[in-house]
């Protein structure tokens, strides 16, 4: 797998800081560490293993990455059986778990918030599986905790590069090119395409996020002129896609991309296997 990394401009990387002192753009990765802890806000500490956490996200981007993926208002529960942290799968309806994935969770988040260097804390969040098996909250257990701090990264480095929400755009990965890595605007990278979240879609493929954030991303997937895949190749890639025109949650969908790809080979001819949820039916979550 071939994946390109492309620097950032100065606009993107200005040093402005957050009032403790902590550069925004390595803050943001470190917000949201209570909720892989199995903790509320409230219950939130400022400090894990000497590295100071959950600081508010300044130019409302956790808000914004929020509205993504959850509705607004108070939050209700969606799944009465299952009242935890621990995300459930799109794909096999089934719940996370750090069995097998990690023997030690706080070791494996310390990678995460570690680093001051906001660069190495994106690729960090981008390559793991940790954050990846929580839910933003327990009232919406198909989210993703590790899309919803991607995606709150790169409205944060979007707008601290003077771009408005209403001027942003999911942009993908030509098809045939190989996938490329733009520090804190890339918010999914598979062996074969990436996603971003930007102003500058830079001849990407692309298509608007909308005026407000929003549960839109069947609706943003279906307006793309072009999918980073080639859904006549492979019944594989067909399933996807079907599926990600109906998923209206942001991080939701792109955690369902991450597991997709990852347990099944979208070649041609490939066989869908067990487990892979059907085209038919209504919109998701």
């Amino acid at each position: 797998m071939l994946i390109r990394v492309i620097g950032m401009s100065d606009a993107s990387v200005s040093s402005d800081a957050a009032e403790s002192g902590v550069d925004p753009m390595v803050a943001v990765y470190r917000h949201d560490v209570h909720k892989a802890r199995s903790r509320s806000h409230e219950h939130a500490e400022e400090m894990f293993r000497g590295v100071r956490v959950n600081e508010p996200v300044p130019q409302g981007a956790d808000a914004g990455a929020a509205l993504l993926s959850r509705p607004r208002g108070e939050p209700e529960q969606t799944m009465d059986a299952h009242q935890s942290w621990f995300r459930l799968s799109l794909l096999t309806g089934q719940a996370a778990s750090t069995t097998g994935a990690v023997d030690d969770v706080d070791a494996a988040l310390h990678e995460l918030v570690g680093s001051d260097d906001a660069e190495v804390l994106h690729a960090a969040w981008l390559s793991s599986d940790v954050p990846a098996v929580f839910s933003e909250s327990p009232y919406y257990p198909y989210t993703s905790l590790k899309y919803h701090t991607l995606l709150a990264a790169a409205l944060l480095d979007n707008y601290r590069a003077g771009f408005e929400f209403d001027e942003l755009f999911l942009a993908v990965t030509p098809r045939d090119c190989a996938p490329e890595i733009v520090p804190h605007r890339t918010v999914l990278a598979t062996p074969t395409f990436a996603l971003h979240v930007t102003g500058n879609p830079d001849g990407r493929p692309a298509a608007r996020l909308g005026d407000v954030p929003a549960r839109s991303f069947a609706d943003t997937w279906a307006r793309l002129p072009e999918h980073p895949f080639d859904v006549d190749a492979s019944r594989l890639w067909r399933v996807l896609d079907a599926q990600l025109r109906r998923v209206r949650s942001w991080s939701s969908a792109l955690q369902f991309i991450e597991e997709f790809t990852t347990e099944f080979d979208p070649a041609p001819n490939s066989q869908i296997g067990r487990g892979v949820a059907g085209s038919g039916g209504g919109r998701r979550e």
